[in-house]
């Protein structure tokens, strides 16, 4: 396993950061733990969860994964071994603080619930889930969606203050070590980045957003970022929420996949995007490069991902133990010149495919 380093904090986590949004979900606790331990074993130091999971959210399983990894770290005493991450959620469902906004006040309250549940007495970097203005993710990456004229920017940048002052009070106590971010741009980490340095509070350290062979956005822009500032750039969904491997193609929607799952919940989170005929398109040009190469597609799926100079860790999941041994296998593979030629050719067919 190799290493990199996290931002500024001279922490060194792994270039795998294990995802464990399915648990609760698509995985009990038995095999959350048996995930955490073949990790672990691998060298995979760095976890990432969230208060909102498991996905597909709903309220019976809220909450339930970071259950499951307290009950991993008071089962074997662990704790010091991982790097954790977690994350605050903002304006959503009503289940979790009333659904409101991001507040200095809900971080208070949000870090010692997660804590609780985590059995832990600190988190090695507490991230916003996502910010309370617009942003360009989701979705919602295309020009022309997002009105940024009409909202307040003196208003947004009160609010920034605010949760910034709620994550300076946490870390002052020692209940986090570090802070980042997630689906947030370029201009939320500059923006944070001046009232940390104008105010003396935490500095951003990471960001957490969608990247894959399917979502390139980030790059460059957010990238040059993240490289200059020295912000670690954590990509999740690097599999698209499943879409790379090609298990949707034709419309088909695997017994219990994420598809599957969601569709009986009457949700529709990730599954919109099998919505898009350039999506599958692309998702062929993929494919096809990883049959005429002699790979697995979702093996060279999170390669591409880790080649990126920007990238500090690459978030992965799984719904059981041999696909977790694959995922991190494709960390040790290499990609020739002639596969990235030709992932170049089919991205400059379908740059935006969603």
């Amino acid at each position: 396993m190799k290493y990199s380093k996290l931002g500024r904090t001279g922490l060194n986590v792994s270039r795998v950061c294990l995802g464990t949004m399915t648990w609760g979900e698509q995985n009990n606790e038995a095999e959350a733990h048996e995930q955490m331990d073949y990790a672990l074993e691998r060298g995979v130091n760095f976890w990432d969860t969230a208060e909102l999971y498991s996905i597909p959210i709903h309220p019976e399983t809220q909450g339930s994964t970071e259950l499951y990894i307290g009950s991993w770290f008071a089962k074997n005493g662990k704790r010091d071994q991982v790097i954790l991450a977690s994350k605050i959620a903002g304006i959503g469902p009503d289940w979790i603080r009333g659904g409101g906004p991001l507040t200095g006040n809900g971080v208070r309250a949000a870090i010692d619930s997660s804590l609780e549940r985590l059995q832990t007495d600190y988190l090695d970097l507490y991230q916003l889930h996502w910010p309370n203005r617009v942003f360009p993710h989701f979705g919602r990456n295309h020009a022309g969606i997002i009105d940024f004229a009409a909202e307040n920017s003196a208003e947004i940048e009160d609010n920034l203050m605010d949760i910034l002052t709620g994550i300076h009070d946490v870390v002052r106590v020692g209940k986090v070590r570090h802070f980042g971010l997630s689906d947030d741009t370029a201009w939320g980490i500059m923006k944070y980045l001046g009232l940390a340095e104008k105010h003396n509070m935490p500095r951003v350290e990471s960001i957490q957003n969608e990247f894959s062979l399917l979502d390139r956005s980030d790059d460059p822009y957010l990238a040059e970022v993240c490289v200059r500032e020295e912000v670690a750039y954590l990509p999740w969904s690097p599999l698209a929420t499943g879409i790379l491997s090609g298990k949707y193609k034709g419309g088909v929607l695997p017994e219990g996949s994420r598809g599957d799952v969601e569709k009986k919940l009457g949700l529709s989170s990730g599954s919109w995007r099998l919505q898009s005929e350039h999506v599958h398109k692309a998702v062929d040009g993929y494919l096809d490069i990883a049959q005429r190469h002699g790979l697995n597609v979702c093996q060279m799926a999170f390669k591409f991902v880790d080649k990126q100079n920007f990238v500090t860790s690459t978030i992965i999941g799984a719904t059981n133990i041999e696909q977790l041994k694959t995922n991190i296998d494709a960390f040790d593979i290499e990609l020739s010149d002639d596969v990235m030629a030709d992932i170049d050719k089919v991205y400059r067919q379908y740059p935006i495919p969603f």
